[in-house]
């Protein structure tokens, strides 16, 4: 062999003819099974292809990688892990320059159909698979450092080798899973379990790919995933992406979750565990992602996660509607619990996936759910709840409120125009409307991760009466010219969806208590002297409306209104901090406890506890005063001239959209004929039997002109009291309502105005209104200035 080496060192022109000999010879041995030839011609070829390093070795390794077919066709088991170790060592050869020619598609197969080997002997097995997975660690290694020569990388190579690689990962994982955890391998193990060794190929595999060929390397697991049917369940399918996602370069996570959100899409009429199985996948790659670069698939992953959160609910409710009875009542309980799995795994995932995001992408994807949110009456949100009806878009709010609770949780904004746009406040209220308790508490939830900026909320769970405030600690600051200028322009939005959820037939114990903590987070975060007033008016508007009870709500309810309003007015006045007001308060509290027990929230949200018969009997000394409450504040310096005005919820165009009973006043359209006017064809002819004298004459005149005086004096004192928002928001409402109105009845057709006649001015303080409005009609003798 020295002489061998000497020679061919010496003569490397010779190394091709040499090669070309001993495969002769080997090939001869092979089929003779001179197994002892064999392994002497094998070390000899080793020993030359290690000595020699020249240009000329070219021709002498075709040689020797025919030899190592040779070996690997061969059906003897050491024959082939022989063949095995040579072509490992040669594979750990760095050449100076890449073969172009030279391919390895005979080693990338026969390598993958030993890691499948199912000999007899478990051992000669474990052999001959540990063999295949140097084999393809050898192929790796040698082909994937020549940028040049891509091969590796063809889809029909990956094919071969990642379900080679996964097949023997998951085997050894099925027994690990009947023995117990398995434990950290020792550098022996590594060498002598196929799985460890496997699993190190595959992050080796990983580590090397690039941004081309990644897609290529992911997209085989799914096929083996799918194949095997490891979505149900999906340990082995967690585990073989976060040894991808830790494995990949970070640049390229976006890719592998691009590449499980498509094969979700694929997957969408699979079962519902199968779905969430990959959905679970979905996560625990994007927990990993999200540390690194998400890169442009935010919106992807929630728009695909939202979509298919539509689609469970779609399958969910066309279970409930749809087959006959019998086998309604045999499957409907496991297929929506099924499909709850789906829709909590992507709530699950949502919210993780929005809490790792930096703010300013957070309150995008906020934005973003949304504008996903079905609301009655309006088609400004963007999925499709054609096919789900009455039952599924309630289930399918609940979700995307539930998704989007997740996303705000944690969330802290410098001020609560951040938090709160305009944008997102008016939708984020519009669920209330709706006649469910469960999604009026989603939203003041979603509110109060918005609005709780100093973590206060944990002190305040729960609707009591506090003895003493300061020892909640509250943490607070001073209040920013920003959030004073929200509740200015917001304020009266905010009070308004308190003030109509306390009055909701169907609230619980648990929507008393968040509204009480809405109250309370207003009170702390965004209350100056002017919102607290604001409050206190909110709060004896629920008072009295449980008291006068216009809306026919159960004694329960009206109790729970008033222990609410108990509970709310003793902790602002311990937060102001004005000692009459807090004696007024305490004051009150002590007689119903003694007298009135179920006007307190430890009573009345107790199980049996004795209700009244009616409110209209009581004490006044049961009731928080208004008078009393503007004398105690009136002698610390506040402004309380406006207490003496009764709160009026701000009237919205929600109302007139809402499925519910209108709050809107009836309001009056009075249209003027303009003189030169010619009656309508169209018009009956028998109009003298109603007639305009007529009607005058059936009235009676008598007491008018006092009513009218009393009219006038009501407006005058209440545009001298009223605050200019207030009378504003009214007015707008009313202009809205009658815009809308006359568009219905009349069709109104906008055209060029004509010359305005004179103006309408508005002035009230330093604001003021001009407005010219022109519309003319169908009917061309009808015009409305």
């Amino acid at each position: 062999m020295e002489k061998l080496t000497f020679y061919a060192v010496s003569a490397p022109e010779k190394l091709d003819r040499i090669g070309s000999y001993l495969a002769e010879r080997l090939s001869r041995d092979v089929v003779r099974h001179r197994s002892g030839y064999v392994l002497i011609a094998m070390e000899a070829l080793d020993q030359l292809l290690m000595a020699c390093h020249s240009q000329s070795i070219k021709p002498f390794v075709e040689s020797f990688l025919h030899m190592v077919a040779k070996l690997l066709e061969s059906g003897e088991p050491k024959l082939q892990v022989l063949g095995t170790n040579s072509f490992v060592k040669f594979a750990n050869i760095e050449e100076d320059t890449p073969s172009y020619h030279r391919r390895y598609d005979f080693f990338v197969s026969r390598f993958s159909a030993m890691c499948h080997s199912c000999h007899s002997n478990p051992e000669i097995r474990t052999e001959i698979r540990i063999a295949g997975i140097r084999g393809i660690q050898g192929v790796v290694r040698k082909t994937v450092n020549d940028e040049l020569r891509a091969t590796i990388w063809e889809p029909q190579h990956m094919d071969k080798i990642v379900p080679s690689l996964l097949f023997n990962m998951q085997k050894i994982e099925e027994a690990d899973s009947r023995i117990g955890p398995p434990s950290s391998p020792s550098a022996a193990d590594k060498e002598e379990n196929p799985a460890v060794l496997a699993e190190n190929c595959f992050r080796e595999l990983l580590g090397r790919a690039t941004f081309g060929n990644m897609n290529n390397a992911v997209r085989p697991v799914f096929a083996h995933l799918d194949h095997h049917k490891l979505w149900d369940p999906n340990e082995f399918a967690v585990h073989c992406f976060k040894i991808i996602m830790y494995s990949i370069q970070a640049q390229y996570s976006h890719h592998v979750i691009q590449e499980i959100l498509g094969h979700l899409d694929a997957r969408k009429k699979d079962s519902p565990r199968v779905r969430a199985g990959i959905i679970q996948v979905l996560l625990e790659a994007v927990a990993i992602a999200a540390k690194g670069s998400i890169g442009p698939t935010v919106l992807e992953v929630f728009n695909t996660l939202l979509k298919h959160l539509r689609l469970s609910v779609e399958f969910e409710a066309n279970d409930l509607q749809g087959g006959s009875v019998v086998s309604a009542n045999l499957n409907a309980s496991s297929k929506d619990n099924d499909e709850k799995i789906v829709q909590n795994a992507i709530i699950q995932t949502i919210g993780f996936f929005g809490s790792n995001l930096p703010d300013y992408q957070r309150s995008e994807i906020m934005m973003f759910i949304m504008g996903k949110v079905p609301v009655f009456g309006t088609s400004t949100h963007t999925l499709d709840i054609s096919q789900l009806g009455d039952l599924g878009t309630r289930r399918i709010q609940i979700m995307l409120l539930r998704s989007l609770l997740m996303v705000t949780s944690g969330y802290k904004a410098k001020t609560i125009v951040t938090a709160l746009p305009g944008s997102f406040l008016d939708p984020l209220l519009s669920p209330s409307l709706m006649e469910d308790y469960e999604l009026r508490q989603l939203v003041l939830e979603v509110m109060h991760n918005l609005m709780d900026r100093h973590d206060n909320r944990a002190k305040l769970r729960g609707i009591r009466i506090i003895p003493d405030v300061a020892d909640l600690k509250i943490k607070r600051e001073k209040i920013c010219r920003q959030d004073t200028s929200f509740m200015k322009k917001n304020g009266q939005q905010l009070y308004r969806h308190i003030y109509l959820g306390c009055k909701e037939e169907d609230n619980v114990q648990k929507n008393y208590e968040l509204l009480y903590t809405s109250l309370a987070l207003i009170t702390i975060e965004l209350a100056n002297e002017e919102v607290v007033i604001d409050l206190i008016r909110l709060a004896i508007a629920l008072q009295d409306s449980a008291i006068i009870n216009e809306d026919n709500l159960p004694m329960f309810h009206r109790c729970g209104i008033m222990a609410l309003v108990a509970a709310y007015l003793n902790f602002v006045s311990q937060m102001i901090a004005v000692p009459a007001f807090c004696q007024h308060v305490s004051k009150v509290i002590e007689i119903r406890t003694m007298e009135a027990p179920y006007f307190l929230p430890e009573h009345i949200f107790r199980d049996k506890c004795m209700l009244p018969k009616s409110l209209e009997k009581h004490d006044k000394n049961l009731y928080f005063l208004t008078n009393k409450i503007a004398e105690s504040l009136g002698g610390s310096g506040y402004s309380v001239e406006r207490l003496s005005v009764p709160y009026v919820p701000q009237v919205t165009d929600e109302d007139r959209l809402s499925r519910r009973k209108s709050i809107v006043d009836t309001v009056s359209i009075q249209v003027d004929i303009l003189p030169n006017s010619v009656p309508s064809d169209d018009v009956v002819s028998n109009t003298e039997e109603i007639t305009f004298e007529a009607l005058k004459k059936a009235i009676d005149t008598s007491g008018m002109e006092e009513q009218e005086k009393e009219k006038r004096r009501l407006v005058i004192e209440k545009f001298q009291k009223a605050p200019f928002e207030e009378i504003a928001a009214q007015c707008e409402s009313k202009a809205n309502l009658l815009h809308d109105r006359l568009a219905q009845i009349l069709e109104l057709t906008v055209r060029p105005p004509p010359s305005p006649s004179g103006t309408l001015t508005i002035t009230s303080g330093h604001a003021q209104y001009q407005s010219v409005p022109v519309y003319e009609m169908k009917f061309p003798d009808l015009c409305v200035y």
